[in-house]
C-alpha cells in the first residue's frame, strides 16, 4: 500500500493581543494554507477567563466576532468582505497580514502533511489546548 503523499502547507497562529505594550497574547486560533490542495481553514476556541487575566476589561464577544470574521474569510463568504470575494492564496495572505489590533497573526510556519485537515486538528490541540 502506497502512503498518501505529503503536500507542504503553511500555518498561522491568531493570537489576541489585549494590551501590545506589554507584548503579552493568547493564542486563540489557528490558520492552515495548502495550496496543493486549494485548502484553507481555521480552528479557534475563546478562553475568556484566560483573556481576563491578561485584561480585565478586554471585549471577548468582540474578539470571537473577529475570529468570525476570519472564519468567513477562509470560506470564501460575503460576510468576509472584499476578503472573502477573493482566490484562496490571497485570502490566506490577508489572514497572515501583520495588523495592529487585539487579534494578530503570529509567524508563519509549515510542514508537511497529507491530510490538512487532520493537521489543523492536531495544530488546535498542540497551539490552543
Amino acid at each position: 500500500m502506497t502512503a498518501p503523499a505529503l503536500q507542504p502547507y503553511q500555518y498561522v497562529a491568531l493570537r489576541c493581543v489585549p494590551r501590545p505594550e506589554r507584548e503579552e497574547f493568547v493564542n486563540v486560533g489557528v490558520v492552515l494554507f495548502c495550496h496543493a490542495t486549494d485548502f484553507l481553514d481555521v480552528t479557534w476556541h475563546v478562553d475568556g477567563d484566560r483573556l481576563r487575566a491578561l485584561w480585565p476589561s478586554v471585549d471577548v464577544d468582540r474578539v470571537c466576532e473577529a475570529l468570525s470574521f476570519a472564519d468567513a474569510v477562509c470560506r470564501g463568504e460575503q460576510a468576509g468582505g472584499l476578503a472573502g470575494g477573493q482566490p484562496v492564496s490571497m485570502r490566506f495572505g490577508f489572514l497572515k497580514a501583520p495588523r495592529s489590533t487585539v487579534l494578530q497573526p503570529g509567524p508563519v510556519h509549515g510542514g508537511l502533511t497529507a491530510d490538512p485537515a487532520a493537521e489543523l486538528e492536531r495544530l488546535r490541540a498542540a497551539l490552543l489546548g
